[in-house]
C-alpha cells in the first residue's frame, strides 16, 4: 500500500510539541493608583491587543493574567479563581512566566500588627498575602520581573519623606543587582503613569527576549531600557530653540521654554517630548507643562519644590538674572546628591 492509499486513521501522526506558553502576572496589589494598567489601555504601538492576541511575527503564546482583562474573577478555589494562577506560579506550576509589579512594595515589618496592602489569601491560613511576600515568593520562580511605573521602580509619591508605609521600589526590595533564575535584571520602566507606549513596546521586547528571539534588553544604570530613556526631556523638546536664544516663559500659555517656571526638562531621562502621550499627541512640555521629573529615581522629594524660581535650587538672585544654564548646574548638582 502506498502512502496515498492509506486510510487516514492509518496515517502516522507527527509528533509536535506545543510552544510552551508564556505566562504574564500582573501584580498590582502595590501601593499605586493603577495608572499604568489604565496607560496601557492606551498604547498603540504596540496595542495590548495586539500582543495578548499574538497579532505580532514571532511573539510567543501568551496567557495574560491582567485585573483590568481577565475575565476569570470567581472566588478562590472556585472554576474561575483568578488567584488561582498565582498559587500555580508559587507552587512551580507555570514556567516559565513573566511577573509583572504595579504599586510600591510597602515594609510590612516597620509596624507592630496588620498590613499595609495584600493580594488575594492564602489558601492555608484564610488570611490576607502581602505584596511583599508574593513578590518574595514568586521573583526567585520568574522567568522575569518588570517594575511598571516610577512606585513599582523606585518608590514614588508613596516613598515620599513622613509616609508611614516604608514603601520602596522593586529593586530596594529584591536588590538592585538582583537577577531571575534566567540571569535576566529587574527591567523598569518609570512614569507617574508610565507613557503607554513605552510600557507595550518594553513587554514585546521583553517576552521576545523569554522567547530567545530578541537580545537583552539594554538597560542604564536606574534599569530603564536605554532607548528610551537615553535622552534628556530637553534634548527632545520642541522649546528647546527657544532656550538657546534666552528666551524664557514668565506665565504658562507662553510657547518659550518652561526652565524658570520649575521645568527639570535639562537632567530628565524622559522621551515623552519627542513620543508624545497618545498616537503621538500630547506629553507635558509639549501641551504647556513643566517636567516634574517623574521617571526618575528619588520623585518627588528629590525635585521638589514644583514651580519655584529657580527650580534647581535656592538661588536668592532675581529670577530674571538667572540663566537657564545656571539653572541647569544647579539641578544636576542637585540629582547628584
Amino acid at each position: 500500500m502506498t502512502r496515498a492509499e492509506q486510510e487516514p486513521g492509518d496515517r502516522p501522526q507527527a509528533q509536535v510539541d506545543p510552544e510552551p506558553v508564556v505566562h504574564v502576572l500582573w501584580l498590582n496589589g502595590g501601593l499605586g493608583c493603577d495608572g499604568e494598567s489604565v496607560a496601557l489601555t492606551a498604547a498603540t504601538q504596540p496595542s495590548i491587543e495586539e500582543i495578548v492576541l499574538g497579532g505580532l511575527p514571532g511573539l510567543p503564546r501568551i496567557a495574560m493574567h491582567w485585573p483590568f482583562l481577565d475575565f476569570e474573577c470567581g472566588p478562590d478555589s472556585g472554576a474561575d479563581s483568578f488567584i488561582e494562577w498565582w498559587h500555580k506560579a508559587d507552587r512551580g506550576e507555570l514556567d516559565p512566566f513573566v511577573l509583572v509589579v504595579e504599586g510600591s512594595v510597602p515594609d510590612e515589618t516597620n509596624k507592630a500588627e496588620g498590613y499595609w496592602c495584600g493580594f488575594g489569601t492564602d489558601p492555608v491560613t484564610g488570611q490576607p498575602v502581602t505584596t511583599s511576600e508574593w513578590l518574595d515568593r514568586l521573583a526567585p520562580k520568574a522567568t522575569a520581573v518588570l517594575a511598571v511605573g516610577t512606585c513599582a521602580g523606585y518608590g514614588g509619591i508613596h516613598a515620599m519623606a513622613g509616609n508611614p508605609t516604608g514603601a520602596m521600589g522593586v529593586p530596594d526590595h529584591l536588590g538592585w543587582d538582583w537577577k531571575s533564575k534566567d540571569g535576566i535584571p529587574i527591567v523598569v520602566v518609570p512614569g507617574c503613569p508610565v507613557q503607554p507606549d513605552n510600557l507595550s513596546e518594553t513587554i514585546l521586547h521583553l517576552l521576545y527576549q523569554v522567547a530567545g528571539r530578541a537580545p537583552a534588553i539594554d538597560l542604564d544604570e536606574a534599569l530603564r531600557p536605554r532607548w528610551l530613556f537615553e535622552t534628556t526631556v530637553h534634548e527632545g523638546c520642541d522649546r528647546a530653540g527657544y532656550y538657546e536664544q534666552d528666551e524664557f516663559a514668565e506665565r504658562h500659555g507662553s510657547p518659550k521654554c518652561l526652565v524658570k517656571l520649575g521645568c527639570w526638562g535639562q537632567v530628565v531621562k524622559c522621551n515623552v517630548p519627542k513620543r508624545g502621550w497618545i498616537n503621538g499627541i500630547g506629553g507635558c512640555p509639549n501641551v504647556g507643562g513643566i517636567c516634574i521629573a517623574c521617571t526618575m529615581p528619588g520623585f518627588p522629594d528629590k525635585f521638589m519644590p514644583f514651580m519655584e524660581h529657580p527650580a534647581g535650587g535656592n538661588t536668592p538672585a532675581p529670577v530674571r538674572a538667572v540663566s537657564g544654564t545656571a539653572i541647569r548646574v544647579l539641578r544636576e548638582i542637585r540629582v547628584a546628591r
